[in-house]
């Protein structure tokens, strides 16, 4: 039902079905890019891959459900299934299955990995790198986890940086904590200002 929008292209049932002055725009899948009325700029493709977006601006979805609730947002990219389904927050960057799938308002995150990041948010400027990578992270903020599993039961600590396999995986509430190695700190859950290196 494009009515004003220039520049446009939509391939799939249903793709870009509710734009009217969106621009530059590109929908690949089934209703990707669905909602689209005004926004700019944004690739979608995947089944509905950036569903929900009206007027959100310089998104880039890739695979189904991939920014599926981003409505507003900008400069969020999202490689993977369901990967930041739920995100209204800017500037996040996820790739893999399900990464960044539960953020909403959490911003400047970047998730590598299936199921990094998972469960954030509105936990703003974590670094998730590796399989289930910061998974139970809420709203934690300046993590940075490279590593499987690493920082995993991190909830509300901030300041954490965990590199190796499960370092610092039962950390939950702790900050300023630094591990380095596989399984460094992994008991530590509520401890502060600690080092293993």
């Amino acid at each position: 039902s494009n009515t004003g929008g220039d520049n446009n292209m939509a391939a799939g049932f249903e793709a870009m079905y509710s734009n009217t002055g969106g621009n530059s725009n590109t929908a690949n899948g089934y209703r990707a890019l669905y909602t689209n009325n005004t926004g700019n700029n944004n690739s979608a493709t995947g089944a509905q891959a950036l569903y929900s977006n009206t007027n959100g601006i310089r998104n880039t979805a890739i695979g189904s459900g991939a920014l599926y609730s981003n409505s507003s947002s900008d400069n969020n990219t999202a490689t993977g299934f369901q990967s930041l389904y739920n995100n209204t927050g800017q500037q996040n960057t996820a790739y893999g299955s399900q990464s960044l799938l539960s953020n909403t308002t959490g911003t400047r995150n970047q998730a590598s990995g299936y199921q990094a990041l998972y469960s954030n948010t509105t936990g703003n400027s974590n670094v998730g790198g590796g399989t289930q990578s910061l998974f139970s992270n809420l709203t934690g903020s300046n993590n940075t986890a490279i590593g499987d599993s690493a920082l995993y039961k991190n909830n509300t600590g901030n300041l954490n940086n965990a590199f190796g396999s499960q370092a610092l995986a039962n950390n939950t509430t702790g900050r300023y904590n630094l591990a380095i190695g596989a399984y460094a700190l992994f008991a530590s859950a509520t401890a502060s200002s600690n080092k293993a290196i």
